[in-house]
């Protein structure tokens, strides 16, 4: 199994992929593409057409998007098991993941993902707030009903965790306001292993994106 991924400071699709992987132990090689230079499209489009990263390639398939590999990485190697078992707690993690995976534009843009950075400022827009206020409230709902006194979402590390596991560096590099309940919830995701890993790697990484260099 090969997994393409980019920058671990700035890109934050292939953090999903690549820490449910990490978490789960599913033994892979990683292939790292610079993004945002001049040689990145040509890099990219040796593993995917659809010139964006993450791709996994496993057994002569290739699968691109992260929630897609998540979803392809428990049915074949966790035996579901990325998903919380129970069905109620299962239709909500993913309907909290889709919501990652599809919404929160704003965040996107003006906090952008810059793991080596620490105590950065950026404006609060009210569409910005919006985005944070939202998250929020999405992870003390879905700790204070799903979580059952454990430290993740939905009790069990699952896919939830790893689709906002970027909102998480996010949060801490820009020092967002946050409930005391999501504090918790980031303190545990900082200090899961692999998210430290990932930290460790990136913080190694020299390249530097300037259009996601937000704040001051």
């Amino acid at each position: 199994m090969k997994l393409v991924i980019g920058n671990k400071n700035y890109s934050t699709w292939s953090l999903r992929a690549w820490l449910l992987l990490s978490a789960f132990e599913v033994s892979f090689d990683e292939v790292k593409v610079s993004l945002s230079v001049e040689s990145t499209a040509g890099e990219i489009a040796k593993y995917s057409k659809a010139g964006k990263v993450p791709v996994l390639h496993d057994n002569g398939m290739v699968i691109w998007d992260s929630l897609a590999i998540c979803e392809y990485v428990s049915e074949q190697y966790l035996e579901g098991t990325g998903w919380p078992a129970h069905t109620e707690k299962r239709a909500a993690a993913r309907s909290c993941s889709a919501e990652m995976h599809s919404s929160f534009t704003v965040l996107r843009s003006e906090m952008p993902m810059n793991c080596r950075a620490n105590n950065r400022r950026v404006e609060i827009s009210p569409d910005l707030q919006k985005d944070i206020s939202r998250i929020d409230t999405i992870w003390t709902e879905m700790r204070s009903k799903y979580a059952n006194d454990g430290p993740w979402l939905f009790g069990d590390f699952s896919i939830a965790d790893c689709m906002f596991a970027p909102v998480v560096f996010r949060f801490a590099t820009y020092n967002a306001a946050v409930s005391q309940e999501s504090k918790e919830y980031m303190e545990s995701m900082l200090n899961h292993p692999k998210m430290k890993l990932w930290l460790e790697q990136a913080k190694s990484e020299v390249e530097v994106i300037e259009e996601d260099e937000a704040g001051v």
